[in-house]
């Protein structure tokens, strides 16, 4: 729907008006707002911060539709003008032109093209809401991502990285802040984020220090992918210094941050995942290798790094390891013999 306010000290113009558009705002397509002048019409622009279309006469008691025009751009700068009067003269129509007008429009009205020119305002309008909103999402991506990155997402190596898939070898690490739920539902929504954030910007550090990434945070969660050369060694490691890194934080709010971690190591497959007709694509990595690190997670205690014996096999001489005991695990059919990284 499109608001649109109308500033004339014409009475009858609000009721031609409402009744030429009757059908439009019927089917709200149209929402008028009318004012006596321009500062009336100034109050409606404050009252409606939402209004796209000014329609406005030039001769008016007050603040006529010039001095209007010259205050439009600092009280609603997205809004566009179109002037409606009988003074259609070369120089007042250069002059409302000069003064920011999108459009000049005669009376007597002629209804019809008083339509077409809203619409074309209207699509105006829409293209530079869409022209900001597409320069402040740049902006923000310009805050978190490298100029190169921003570079290769525009080639078409990129485009064509969205499409490809693959089968991977790697290790998944699962990585939870133990009883995080319990602050998040007694203290204030800011305090809650600030936390998580600082917790969460640990992890990331040690994550990334062992050449992993970060697939996504979920919830007081994180998930962390590690690929090429002893994957799983690295994953192990940046878990130990995770941990390590944690302890010696004091509690505040009450809460001391603790840990608990699952990692396994395989195959996965590595895509874009998600619905395409909603244009929600999350390049990650599913399969029974990721099911896996997150069900190990959720049955180590604070502070403990769980693994599969397998894992265990591959790392054992270089880590210290305990045996806890064989889990039952979801999709399982057999029992999984679990394995403490120590240290």
């Amino acid at each position: 729907m499109t608001k649109i306010l109308v500033a004339d000290d014409e009475a009858d113009l609000e009721a031609l008006i409402l009744q030429k558009f009757r059908q439009k705002i019927r089917d709200q397509h149209y929402t008028f707002v009318f004012a006596s002048n321009g500062i009336d019409a100034l109050k409606k622009l404050e009252e409606h911060p939402d209004i796209e279309i000014v329609l406005t006469d030039i001769n008016m008691p007050e603040m006529d539709g010039l001095t209007l025009l010259g205050k439009l751009t600092e009280v609603a700068p997205l809004s566009r003008a179109v002037m409606v009067s009988a003074y259609g003269d070369m120089d007042n129509i250069r002059t409302a032109m000069n003064r920011g007008a999108f459009d000049f429009v005669t009376k007597p009205v002629n209804f019809d093209d008083l339509e077409v020119t809203m619409q074309k305002t209207i699509r105006h309008v829409a293209q530079v809401r869409e022209t900001l909103a597409a320069i402040r999402e740049n902006n923000i991506l310009k805050m978190y991502v490298d100029e190169t990155v921003l570079k290769f997402m525009g080639s078409r190596e990129f485009e064509s990285s969205l499409t490809a898939n693959e089968t991977i070898e790697g290790s998944i690490a699962f990585i939870d802040i133990c009883g995080f739920t319990a602050i998040s539902e007694r203290e204030p929504a800011d305090t809650v984020v600030k936390l998580l954030n600082k917790y969460f910007d640990l992890i990331v550090k040690e994550v990334i220090a062992q050449g992993g990434y970060v697939d996504k945070f979920m919830g007081d969660a994180v998930m962390a992918v590690f690929r090429g050369d002893y994957h799983l060694d690295r994953a192990v490691d940046a878990a130990l210094a995770i941990r390590t890194k944690l302890e010696p934080i004091p509690a505040e709010f009450s809460f001391k941050p603790n840990v608990s971690i699952g990692i396994d190591s395989g195959e996965v497959v590595s895509g874009n995942i998600g619905s395409g007709s909603l244009k929600r694509l999350d390049y990650t990595v599913i399969g029974d290798v990721v099911n896996t690190a997150k069900r190990l997670q959720g049955a180590a205690g604070p502070g403990q790094i769980f693994i599969t014996e397998k894992s265990y096999e591959k790392i054992k001489k270089s880590f210290t390891c305990e045996k806890i005991g064989d889990i039952v695990m979801k999709n399982k059919a057999n029992p999984v013999a679990v394995f403490h990284v120590v240290e």
